[in-house]
């Protein structure tokens, strides 16, 4: 049995290691372009707090590598079919084609930053899209939010665990009501809804916010609420259908709505997009796949019996 991974990250490296061990042979695809390569450190991972995302993976894979029934693909997945009902057919970026007898998409999400002059120099060094993954390291620091969106107050409360010195940013485009306003000056938020004009520091560290109204504001860091959208159009490709919040719909345990096809990780979840969650994902979701593949074993050996 051929069971193919696409993605390379927390949750794909996690699925590929209990399948391993359940003897199967695993192909895993990576194209090497990690969400999180942005940034430094990973937090809230036990016995991993602080690690770089590039050892982490270096890791992973070392212990993979232990697994002779372990293929890995420094490659991406262009197109997914199903060749007959048995297979899957998986087209690599290059041309080169591989058959499968089960999927397992990990494929993760991007983000598109908002429309902020040079924000993307900021961001994973000293401005983060996630408090739980950043803001331990930010706490009593005056730290700006950045959001367009309509979660400014929930962003705000959040946050507000680490920070009491907080600055909310519209950048001319979110659209705050009354009650949202009142929530926030009751929270202690500065509110500016001009839109921003520059981003003020040196080697990713901020040191201030200026808007185009001309207000100048000392930030040192703070938090992005961006823009998400999947990684590769595989999962509208196979037909699996989407959840309502925008993610690959799945039962709970990982399957998809198309048969042998499973998902894992953000692609499925989307938010919160923390590592730990993501390697979690990947394992129930290759537990599913493993007890589905031994079920069907089973089915067989009843309708032998039924037979004979």
């Amino acid at each position: 049995m051929v069971i193919a991974i696409i993605g390379g990250g927390p949750a794909g490296l996690n699925a590929a290691l209990v399948l391993a061990r359940a003897k199967h042979k695993v192909l895993l695809f990576d194209n090497q372009k990690p969400r999180n390569a942005v940034t430094g450190h990973m937090h809230g991972f036990i016995t991993r707090e602080g690690i770089a995302p590039a050892k982490f993976r270096r890791l992973a894979h070392q212990e993979l590598n232990q697994f002779s029934n372990v293929k890995v693909y420094r490659a991406t997945v262009s197109s997914a079919t199903r060749a007959s009902e048995r297979h899957f057919l998986l087209e690599t970026k290059r041309g080169k084609q591989i058959l499968a007898d089960r999927l397992l998409l990990a494929t993760g999400i991007k983000e598109a930053l908002p429309a902020v002059p040079g924000l993307s120099q900021y961001y994973g060094r000293s401005l983060f899209s996630c408090p739980y993954c950043d803001g331990y390291e930010l706490s009593n620091q005056s730290l700006a939010i950045i959001t367009e969106g309509g979660n400014a107050v929930a962003l705000a409360a959040t946050i507000g665990q680490w920070s009491r010195k907080l600055h909310l940013f519209t950048n001319g485009r979110g659209s705050l009501t009354a009650a949202d306003k009142e929530m926030l000056r009751l929270m202690g938020v500065a509110i500016h809804t001009s839109p921003i004009h520059a981003l003020v520091g040196e080697n990713g560290k901020l040191r201030a916010i200026v808007t185009a109204s001309g207000q100048r504001i000392s930030c040192t860091g703070g938090f992005v609420s961006t823009y998400w959208m999947h990684a590769g159009s595989l999962a509208q490709q196979l037909g699996c259908r989407l959840a309502e919040h925008g993610g690959i719909w799945q039962d709970g345990h990982g399957r998809t709505s198309v048969a042998g096809v499973y998902v894992a990780g953000d692609a499925m979840s989307i938010s919160p997009a923390q590592a730990v969650l993501a390697a979690g994902d990947g394992v129930r979701a290759a537990i599913t796949l493993n007890q589905d593949l031994v079920q069907r074993r089973l089915d067989r050996h009843a309708a032998s019996v039924r037979r004979s």
